[in-house]
């Protein structure tokens, strides 16, 4: 019986930990990357770090799903956004997509199969103070795109999953609860509620499903209904 084993990058909380959990009960077997805990603790912040996780979680065996999901936001306006925030969420949110593709692609294209999903973000489509954070979400929409043009030939899909506001440790950092900010985005959800984070794990597990071949290059806003006027002002 062949292994299916997932690679979820941050999952020991929020919407990794959700996915993480989701995907074990599909059957799947799940190696979880992340400071905080999980199966692999490393700082994938740092290229050096992660390639000595990823050699670590390829020992037992080729990885066919990965799940970038790893993040950081570091929101500011315009004028404040320091060069150095901007290097620091491009290289987890990015690079770091990057690096964890390249080292399970070999085992991928071994088995002329592979899943991988993008955690990008509904702030893809513009939102205030959020200039790195929204560019490397757009980012990993753009990479979801060219990789499903690569990588098709080999049986490999790639997507992404936008989240909107999800109830999660990182939203009520970057959203302080009762700021008017933060009203006026849970004012503005057309389904009345704030999404969970098993809302978004069940959009990631459609896509890493082995029926789901024929999808590849999406994003799937799990938003509430919220892109519908985002996408078109």
């Amino acid at each position: 019986m062949t292994r299916e084993r997932v690679l979820i990058t941050g999952g020991a909380a929020g919407i990794g930990h959700a996915t993480a959990e989701r995907c074990r009960a599909e059957g799947y077997e799940v190696v979880v990357i992340d400071r905080l805990g999980g199966d692999i603790v490393a700082d994938l912040s740092d290229p050096g770090s992660a390639s000595a996780a990823l050699g670590q979680a390829l020992k037992d065996g080729p990885i066919t799903r990965l799940v970038n999901n790893v993040g950081v936001v570091r929101p500011n306006s315009v004028e404040e956004q320091s060069l150095a925030d901007l290097d620091a969420v491009v290289s987890l949110n990015l690079r770091c997509a990057l690096q964890c593709l390249q080292a399970v692609l070999p085992g991928m294209k071994a088995a002329r199969f592979g899943r991988i999903v993008n955690m990008s973000s509904r702030a893809a489509l513009g939102k205030e103070s959020r200039s790195a954070y929204a560019a490397t979400k757009a980012g990993l929409i753009a990479m979801a795109k060219v990789w499903a043009l690569e990588l098709g030939a080999f049986g490999i899909t790639t997507n992404a999953v936008g989240p909107g506001p999800i109830q999660t440790e990182l939203f009520d950092r970057a959203n302080p609860a009762g700021s008017p900010p933060t009203k006026a985005i849970l004012d503005a959800i057309p389904v009345r509620r704030i999404g969970t984070a098993a809302d978004v794990a069940n959009a990631v597990t459609f896509f890493l499903d082995q029926r789901s071949g024929f999808v590849t290059g999406q994003v799937l806003y799990v938003c509430g209904g919220m892109t519908v006027g985002a996408a078109g002002s």
